[in-house]
């Protein structure tokens, strides 16, 4: 089985040592991601919905360059810190995954920064054949 590691230039990736995707073989499993900085403040967008919009862009291209899409996506854990933003995310979400809804787990818990709003990790399955 092959491994590619897929990086998306995030500045946390060469701090904490991680990628943004690794395939394996069929699977393709993207690290948690949050929103990405606004290039002229450095802070992500304000607000759960906007940051899972942003997250799902990263991850989007993430599952590109891999081969995939978000209607492979077999599994989503949405973690928050507010269980209750979690609402306000269901449009980007249903219009990400649309007819291809993937099994979901939503965790609320802190993250990395207080900032971050929302963080979504995802595997994708993508027969090679």
């Amino acid at each position: 089985m092959s491994i590619r590691r897929i990086s998306s230039g995030g500045a946390f990736e060469p701090k904490v040592g991680y990628c943004r995707a690794v395939v394996a073989g069929d699977w393709i499993h993207v690290a948690g991601t949050v929103a990405a900085p606004d290039p002229d403040t450095g802070e992500p967008a304000v607000g759960a919905a906007a940051q899972c919009a942003s997250a799902l862009e990263i991850i989007q291209k993430a599952l590109e360059e891999a081969g995939a899409g978000f209607s492979d996506v077999v599994r989503v854990t949405y973690m928050l810190p507010a269980a209750d933003e979690f609402e306000q995310c269901w449009p980007a979400l249903r219009a990400a995954f649309g007819d291809n809804p993937p099994a979901a787990t939503m965790i609320e818990c802190g993250l990395i920064d207080p900032k971050y709003r929302i963080e979504i990790e995802v595997t994708a399955y993508k027969p090679s054949s």
